[in-house]
């Protein structure tokens, strides 16, 4: 019955006058606010969901609470967000997979830019090239030098088609002019189980999935995608700087409304974000996988997901990649 009277309220929403819709505004928040992450618990977006929420209810004495809505890509629950009232009472956690998903797939059923009012940028996650010990190549320049005397002979394993390592991989071939054979399989571990056998030659893989192999030796890291060297692996140094200028693909993590949530919400609740940013809990649980805070403006989120979306249809097109 309340999830029914909530609904009715939300479909009643537009009809209120100027000075009611105002009034709401201002009395905001006065009932429990929705984040909702696209994906399961556990992940990078998720826990970074999970700790805005713990700072937002005690900022606003009222209760956040994060709702895992997984499947699809994503696109379930990143349509759910779209299709909400911009009331302020629903929010959207998500990754890169905002961009990437109208790049990958015929049928999207959102619009990345029209459908959401950015908030902010909250964090970025690089991933880290590595390649079996007994390859023949200790830096990136000796790596790319091979590619090109064995052109379409060494392999590289993904997650799957369309992950980000996968991307951050078609962008490297894309600027070095490589060419190197892709291997997908059904998840990160599977993948990094074959470079260290030397089934594969390569792969992108997070800092949290290949620090431990890194500093165990059984695999050797070459770069890492981000323009910035990470705090999280301060010994790889990033790909655009030592012989792919300009490269950057990184995994981030964006805070959205549905379009047409009053601005006045949306700055007192990127004003609490830019706070949550600082402390200690969210530092901590984002170092843990390998990410660093961003803390954009909604206009430079806004700005960023219009360059992602224009970067991947190069490179899918570039790679062959047909949308699904």
């Amino acid at each position: 019955m309340l999830h029914a009277l909530a609904v009715g309220l939300a479909l009643l929403s537009p009809l209120l006058s100027p000075a009611q819709a105002q009034t709401q505004t201002q009395t905001w928040p006065s009932r429990p606010v929705r984040i909702v992450v696209p994906s399961p618990p556990a992940g990078g977006t998720d826990i970074v969901a999970r700790v805005l929420a713990e700072h937002f209810s005690r900022a606003f004495g009222q209760q956040f609470f994060v709702e895992n809505r997984p499947g699809a890509g994503n696109m379930i629950g990143i349509e759910s967000v779209a299709r909400a009232a911009p009331d302020g009472y629903t929010f959207l956690i998500v990754a890169s997979t905002l961009s990437l998903n109208s790049v990958l797939y015929k049928k999207v059923s959102y619009d990345p830019i029209k459908d959401f009012a950015p908030i902010m940028l909250v964090a970025s996650a690089p991933n880290v090239l590595i390649v079996n010990p007994a390859v023949p190549a200790r830096t990136l320049t000796e790596f790319i030098a091979l590619a090109k005397q064995k052109p379409g002979q060494l392999t590289y394993g993904t997650p799957g088609i369309g992950t980000s390592p996968h991307m951050c991989m078609e962008l490297l071939k894309h600027m070095a002019g490589i060419d190197l054979q892709h291997v997908p399989y059904r998840g990160t571990v599977p993948a990094m189980t074959d470079v260290m056998s030397g089934q594969i030659t390569a792969m992108f893989g997070t800092a949290l999935s290949t620090r431990p192999q890194i500093d165990g030796g059984t695999v050797r890291a070459l770069g890492l995608s981000s323009k910035k060297r990470s705090n999280a692996m301060p010994s790889v140094l990033p790909i655009a700087e030592v012989g792919v200028p300009g490269y950057e693909a990184t995994q981030w993590y964006g805070f959205l409304a549905p379009a047409g949530t009053p601005p006045e919400i949306i700055a007192r609740i990127h004003a609490e974000a830019a706070k949550a940013l600082k402390s200690k809990d969210l530092l901590d649980k984002l170092a843990t996988d390998g990410a660093e805070p961003v803390g954009s403006t909604p206009e430079e989120f806004a700005a960023h997901i219009k360059d992602e979306l224009e970067k991947w249809a190069k490179v899918a097109k570039a790679a062959g990649i047909e949308p699904q």
